[in-house]
């Protein structure tokens, strides 16, 4: 096993590394990393991308100068120190740029104008807000009293909402689809702006919930949108990446 820090006559290894980023929750978010990236790489040399020499020295240089380090002779003493090998470095830089070039094809603005097309009710989004009570009889009473009276929601929000409800006059924001419980959902993007919904009760039924809904944004592609399509992109196609490896946990030796 190889030491990774020494404090006095202690030794911390990779085991109790490794051991540390099981227990603290860590471990499968990295491993899930790693995956993530070998894949891209791999279909990246299977699709013909081409990552030029002169592309990694580019990168290279980049990354020397981001570590301040001018000289060759410093890039040689920081690798070593990391315990690096510079064939091992130019393996890090090359997977970097395959990485970045098969998502710049799958995320491409083509692409992304595409899905959306396809795809365009669910980047429907509504702006809401709610009051959430602690006894169902006090919520039927609300709803009577804004009924009669809508643009007090804010002003009773800040008088009867328990919890963080009460912070800006309740307002949740601009969700997308697929942000809201299920029947919440149908029914809040099928309402017009201005209605008040509810009663529902929370999660762990011990609250209640009134919402209103301020405004409704059919789909458009803004950035905002972009960037959503873009995550939903990658993550479709890392899926479909996954199902064409083995991918399967090593026993611990």
């Amino acid at each position: 096993m190889a030491g990774i820090v020494r404090i006095d006559d202690e030794v911390i290894d990779t085991d109790y590394f490794i051991r540390t980023l099981k227990l603290t929750g860590q471990f499968e978010g990295l491993v899930e990393q790693l995956v993530r990236e070998k894949l891209t790489v791999h279909a990246a040399k299977k699709a013909g991308l081409p990552v030029a020499p002169e592309d990694i020295q580019e990168r290279a240089d980049q990354f020397r100068r981001i570590q301040g380090l001018h000289r060759a002779a410093d890039m040689n003493h920081y690798l070593d120190s990391l315990g690096v090998s510079l064939d091992e470095f130019e393996d890090f830089v090359t997977a970097g740029l395959y990485h970045e070039k098969m998502m710049a094809q799958v995320c491409s603005e083509q692409a992304v104008e595409q899905y959306f097309k396809l795809n365009s009710p669910r980047f429907d989004s509504v702006q809401i807000s709610h009051i959430v009570l602690d006894s169902e009889g006090k919520a039927k009473e609300m709803m009577s009293a804004l009924a009669d009276d809508p643009d007090s929601f804010a002003e009773m929000v800040s008088e009867h909402s328990v919890g963080e409800a009460r912070e800006n006059g309740g307002v949740i924001g601009k969700v997308l689809r697929g942000s809201l419980k299920p029947d919440l959902e149908a029914r809040v993007f099928n309402a017009a702006a201005g209605d008040l919904l509810g009663p529902f009760r929370s999660n762990d039924r011990t609250l209640y919930e009134i919402f209103a809904v301020n405004a409704k944004y059919p789909a458009t592609l803004d950035e905002e949108t972009a960037v959503e399509v873009r995550r939903l992109l990658r993550e479709e196609w890392l899926a479909a990446r996954a199902q064409e490896h083995i991918i399967e946990a090593v026993p611990a030796r």
